[in-house]
């Protein structure tokens, strides 16, 4: 590391690995509870592990994050993190926020929450995505602003560069967008239309600007690149990001009362989000094609190539299967957008996460990577992992032409419950494909604890 409080980050990354496997835990569980209707009924019904499943997910990547931006934005701005305590205490209270939420959601029914945490004073919880109590959201809140207020004052006091701007202005973003979950209208419309300002405008916008601040400060270090160049490809990147994903917003408006131009606007600027999810692809292997050093740490090297080559495929394409109008009238709702938002989560955000981890957690512990062994444990990992959600996507895309076929394309439409049973074998194979990636996972975390040697860097120039 070249600044002390770099190591900050340490604890977020450690927090985030642990809570993606609480995560996966949890979709096998609701992966069991599609076939085996009763399992672990009533002690975790459906709805509650899918709470569980989907928050886990939401607070895991932002931990990794804020990890990743304690990280570099000290390297970045070339001087000491503003306030490495306030990173600390962020850091627990936080994790604190998280498991009491995840305790809550377990230990009682939902709407007896609801009435213990206050929702009766502002009405905030039942929606998807967003069912947090109020305290908790208000604790986010918080811990946000203090946060951005920490990396902000150390951007401000220290060089300014493209990769920590473009990071600091996706995560003041973050922060803005999330303050529309405390707004819920009671008209349904209108609800719906203010609720994706948070869900889309976060994982189709100003993430996207977290993912691409991060997949650039890797490869500049493990290319070695020159700056400008990619600094390029990253404004590029962003423009066309915020160009079609602000507007792509309107491909869910189609279904909800919205006026009907959105049909028109959110099909067109939508069928453009694959472009910077592509462009990102093709930068990325680019970099590493023009280096300048073939760096020790390989592993994280594959794992940012991975992130270009799955995010294109789970947000691009997959997302473009069912994103126009006329296409999604019939697959709304189906196993389709389950589909894309695993390999999109996956290949977007969880792999720039496990990218981060992967290329910051050897040099906090003192190496410039991990071993020879550790690395190929690391590949391994990746191959797993990768291949694991290639094959759930696959599973549940066939689950949801299927759902499409018995229940919309005919004369004679299944009712849901009998069409679910005609698929089941379906979600049986992705069942399998879960715990594959479980396994792919914990591969992941095992392979930081081998020891060894790691192969010196060697330069290219």
């Amino acid at each position: 590391m070249k600044y002390q409080s770099q190591a900050e980050a340490k604890p977020y990354f450690v927090a985030a690995i642990g809570l993606f496997i609480g995560q996966i835990i949890f979709g096998l569980i609701m992966g069991l509870q599609y076939v085996i209707g009763d399992f672990l009924f009533p002690q975790i019904p459906f709805n509650v592990a899918r709470m569980v499943h989907t928050n886990l997910l939401i607070v895991w990547l932002l931990f990794g994050f804020m990890g990743a931006a304690y990280y570099l934005i000290p390297e970045e701005s070339e001087r000491e993190l503003y306030s490495p305590r306030l990173a600390r205490w962020m850091f627990w209270i936080f994790l604190a926020a998280g498991a009491l939420t995840v305790v809550g959601y377990l230990s009682v029914p939902y709407a007896t929450l609801a009435r213990l945490t206050g929702n009766d004073l502002l009405a905030t919880m039942g929606r998807e995505f967003l069912e947090q109590p109020l305290p908790t959201k208000v604790g986010i809140v918080v811990v946000a602003l203090v946060f951005l207020f920490n990396i902000s004052m150390t951007v401000l006091g220290g060089r300014k560069t493209t990769i920590s701007l473009v990071m600091l202005l996706g995560l003041w973003g973050l922060a803005i967008f999330f303050l529309f979950s405390f707004y819920n209208p009671k008209n349904l419309v209108l609800d719906k239309y203010f609720w994706w300002w948070v869900v889309h405008l976060w994982v189709e916008g100003v993430w996207e600007l977290i993912l691409g601040a991060m997949l650039a400060f890797v490869l500049v270090k493990v290319t070695g690149v020159d700056r400008e160049v990619v600094e390029k490809w990253l404004y590029v990147i962003i423009a066309m990001t915020l160009i079609s994903g602000i507007i792509g917003t309107g491909h869910h408006y189609f279904w909800i009362g919205a006026p009907e131009y959105w049909l028109w606007m959110g099909s067109v600027f939508s069928a453009i989000e694959p472009v910077p999810f592509f462009m990102l692809t093709v930068f990325a292997f680019n970099m590493v094609k023009r280096r300048k050093r073939d760096h020790p740490n390989r592993a994280a090297t594959l794992w940012a190539l991975g992130t270009g080559v799955m995010a294109f495929l789970g947000a691009g394409v997959w997302g473009f299967l069912h994103t126009l109008a006329p296409v999604n009238f019939y697959t709304h709702g189906t196993q389709l957008t389950a589909a894309h938002g695993h390999m999109a989560f996956y290949g977007a955000y969880v792999m720039v996460v496990l990218t981060m981890i992967s290329y910051a957690m050897p040099l906090m512990r003192g190496r410039e990577a991990n071993s020879q062994a550790s690395q190929r444990m690391e590949i391994a990992s990746f191959w797993m992992m990768t291949l694991a959600m290639v094959a759930i996507t696959l599973f549940l895309t066939a689950a949801g032409f299927k759902q499409v076929m018995l229940q919309r394309l005919t004369d004679t439409p299944m009712n849901f419950m009998v069409a679910q049973d005609q698929i089941s074998s379906i979600y049986w194979m992705r069942e399998v494909s879960g715990l594959v990636f479980l396994a792919g996972l914990l591969l992941y975390v095992a392979s930081f604890f081998v020891g060894g040697k790691s192969a010196p860097a060697r330069s290219n120039a």
